[in-house]
Formats: C-alpha cells, structure tokens, sequence
C-alpha cells in the first residue's frame, strides 16, 4: 500500500495553525466565570494553590510560577504528593485552582475533597462542563471545543496551550487589576539580564562624589582638570547650585579658538537632557541612544545626584 506522509515543515504547519484557530476560538469564547475568578483571588487573603497531573501538572507548575511572579502569591501542589501529607499547604486561607481536561482525574479528588471540607473556593480548568471537577467548582474556566494537534487526537497539545494561554490571561488581567508595576515586577525579577533592565538609574549611576561639577563662571583651564579628574570627558555646569548646562567633548571641539578665553557658561550647552533617579535603566539606555550620547546627568529638583554612564549599563546587562 503506498502512503504518502507530510513533510515536517507541513505537519508543523498544520500543529501551529490547529493551536491559533483554538486560541482564536477561546478569545471569541472566553469562559463566563472569568471575571469572577479574577475578583475570587484579588479577594483572597491567602495563595493561589494550583494542582494537576501529567500534563496538566506541567502546565499548572507554570501558571503558579506566573502568578506569583506578577503579584499573586501562588505555588504548586502535586496532586499524588497532596494525597501523602501535602495537603497541610493547603490553609483555609487559599484558593484552589484544579486544571483536568476531562475534569475526572483520580488524582485530583483529594484535593477537591479537602477544598469542600474546609469551604477552599475552588476554580477549575477542564474542557468538560458536565465532569465532576466543573460541576464542583465554584468558578468554571471551560474551554471551548478543539480537536488536539496530535494525528490520533489523543496526546494533550491543543489543550495544554489553551491551558497556558487561559493561565496567562488570568495572571495579566490580575497584574492590571492590581496595579502591578515594574518597579514591583523588578522585586520578584532581580537576576539576569530582565533584572538589571529593572534596575533604576539610581542603582547603577555613580554618585556624588564622582561628578565633574563646576560653576558657570569657572574658566575653561579648570574646567578641562575637573573633566579629565573625573573621567567622564564631561562637566556639569552649575547655577546657585542648579544644573543649567554641560560642557562635552563636542563643545570643546566647537569653541577651540576662544577656548581658554572662555568661561563655562560661556562654552557649555545650556539646559541638556538629564535623567530622574527613579528612571528604568533601559529608559536611560533609550535616551542615549536617541540623543546620541553616552552620558547622562541625574537630576532631583534641579540638583544633580549622579552621572549614568552608557558603560555602566553595559556592564551591568542593560543593553
């Protein structure tokens, strides 16, 4: 019998765009309790305990991870570890989030019947309405009909991604509703490169003793010893203790003939771009990178604090 197979490229196709019509599909019908679920856990005093097995447990570990990264306590209990002693996580405190497909896996009963015992609101993720875990959930997150990506329609693959994509829905609607920011992002993100792109200026720039200060009628002798003391090939310029102006390596270039006849004031470029302290370091990154230079002044109440070089963001993992 001669059978003719798809090319990889083909079936990788055909998974893909099985998995956005599915997705599509669940945007167009997302689950009724949805709402209710989101208000469920923002008035919770306690965590998001989320359960599954196999696959679903899978999926289940990373929406905890994802919610308790963006501001909802959360964490994973298997569901055969809960059924030996796990269970004590679970407080009265907490909300329950069980995932099954079908909504009858053993391995969840446990857990479902200790979240009756002791009144745990319970949320459920399952494709089927009618299965036992939907009809004893408290909120009913169902997922629409859609065939599987796999061939025999039998391994967990449309499903699974719906899973993930309904965790992650619910983790980005609880974000907003809480007002989750990214300085709130950073405590929970504070290694690698996401973390040093958290990091404010003040964390990185060098502070007050490292800045090439001087004052607008400072002569232009002293002004390059400032400059070439502190490093930075630039000085601030200062007005009754204000930042007006920098001189740059450029404006020395353009004021050479009348260079060291000059003042500060004189050669300077008035009001320059600065940065506030609480700025995201890849802001600053931004802003040099606009402007074209590769130091920034930051500025309180038009006094400077520090100096940001593009150097210190490089260093630091920012670009």
């Amino acid at each position: 019998m001669d059978t003719q197979r798809s090319s990889p490229a083909m079936t990788a196709r055909k998974v893909l765009e099985t998995e956005a019509d599915a997705l599509r599909l669940l945007s167009d019908h997302l689950p009724a309790d949805f709402e209710p679920a989101v208000q469920l856990i923002l008035a919770t005093k306690g965590r998001v305990i989320v359960s599954g097995i196999g696959k679903s447990g899978h999926i289940g570990n990373k929406i905890a991870a994802t919610l308790a990264s963006t501001g909802t306590p959360s964490f994973f209990v298997h569901a055969s570890e809960a059924s030996h002693g796990d269970l004590g996580m679970i407080t009265e405190a907490d909300i329950v989030l069980l995932i099954s497909n079908s909504g009858e896996t053993q391995e969840l009963g446990d857990v479902l019947a200790h979240s009756k015992r002791f009144s745990i609101p319970l949320i459920a993720i399952s494709s089927r309405a009618g299965s036992t875990l939907m009809k004893a959930a408290d909120c009913k997150l169902l997922l629409p009909p859609a065939p599987e990506a796999c061939p025999m329609g039998l391994a967990p693959t449309t499903s699974t991604t719906l899973t993930l994509a309904l965790g992650d829905a619910l983790a980005v609607a609880l974000m907003e509703a809480r007002d989750f920011k990214a300085e709130h992002f950073r405590t929970f993100h504070p290694g690698g490169k996401l973390g040093a792109q958290l990091s404010t200026v003040s964390q990185l720039m060098h502070g007050a003793d490292a800045l090439p200060l001087v004052d607008t009628a400072t002569a232009m002798e002293d002004v390059l010893i400032e400059m070439t003391s502190k490093g930075f090939g630039t000085a601030g310029v200062l007005r009754d203790g204000a930042l007006v102006g920098i001189v740059s390596d450029g404006d020395l270039r353009r004021n050479m003939a009348r260079l060291m006849q000059s003042s500060a004031g004189d050669v300077a470029t008035m009001n320059p771009v600065t940065v506030p302290p609480d700025m995201l370091a890849a802001q600053a990154l931004a802003v040099m990178n606009e402007r074209k230079i590769t130091t920034l002044f930051v500025v309180e109440d038009g006094r400077p604090l520090g100096i940001l070089h593009l150097h210190d963001l490089l260093r630091a993992g920012v670009a």
